[in-house]
This record gives structure tokens, sequence and C-alpha cells, in this order.
């Protein structure tokens, strides 16, 4: 059965995108591997920061891909290593944010196991401006017609 719309309103114009936006997010919340924060620093910047212990700058891979920030972790191969009891798990994980349009990335560094993730927020502009309405001629030209045109 097809769930109704939020966006589905003749007054809503060009946001279906939007519907799938939040379907990518509903997907996406259901993950709980790397816990991450978001921090707003200012009015203009935000930080993501992901739990990432165990994981080394090479190990992580951050990805930008139209409006999807994807952060991926994957830790090498430890198959020399002998453990005697393994509680920390190596695993790997695909952590996903949907960033709105004009968000841009400006850096990410590691700290004590966390990994930062900067974002510049747009400066909105109030933009306003008159449309021109144009006139067209409501009368349309005639083409006489010639009487010899309906003769069979």
């Amino acid at each position: 059965m097809p769930r109704a719309s939020s966006f589905n309103h003749p007054l809503m114009l060009g946001f279906d995108r939007f519907e799938q936006i939040l379907d990518q997010l509903s997907k996406s919340s259901k993950e709980g591997y790397p816990p991450y924060n978001i921090e707003q620093l200012s009015n203009s910047e935000l930080r993501i920061t992901l739990a990432v212990a165990g994981f080394t700058e090479d190990d992580l891979q951050i990805t930008l891909e139209q409006n999807q920030l994807i952060i991926h972790g994957k830790q090498r191969d430890e198959s020399e290593r002998v453990f005697l009891h393994r509680g920390i798990a190596a695993r790997q994980f695909q952590r996903k944010f949907v960033l709105a349009e004009g968000l841009k990335v400006t850096g990410a560094d590691m700290e004590n196991g966390l990994l930062h993730i900067d974002l510049q927020l747009p400066i909105p502009k109030t933009e306003s401006r008159q449309i021109k309405i144009r006139k067209k001629s409501s009368k349309k030209e005639m083409k006489p017609v010639n009487s010899s045109e309906f003769i069979e």
C-alpha cells in the first residue's frame, strides 16, 4: 500500500525531491554506528563529529555525492594478530548525511578518536523582484475563407 505523500499538494511546486530525501533519511536513521554529534559552532558554521575509535585517517573515506555527505570506514585486515579476547569490534560502517543546497564542507580532521567534519551554511539572500506581465493580443487574425474551398 503506497503511503500518502506530504508534498503532494498543488500549491507545493518543486518539492517532490524532498520526499525522496525523507525516504533516504528514514532508512539511514536506523543505523546506530558510529555515534555522532551535530554541533552549531556559529550562525554560519556546523560541525559533525563521529566517534571512530580504532580507525586511522587511512581507514576513513569522506565523499560528497550530489547532496549527500558519505563517511565510510573500513579497518585493515589484522589476520597476523592473535587475540585472546576480542571485545572491540573491527567492523566497517557507512554513515550518510543529506545536506541542504548550498551547504559546503570546509574540512575534516581527526582528534582523539573523533572525526570532525566542518560545514559552512550559505548566507540566505533576501531577493524580491517584480515580474512583468506581457500583453498578448486577444484577437487572432482571421483568415478570409475562400468559398471554393467548400465545393466538393
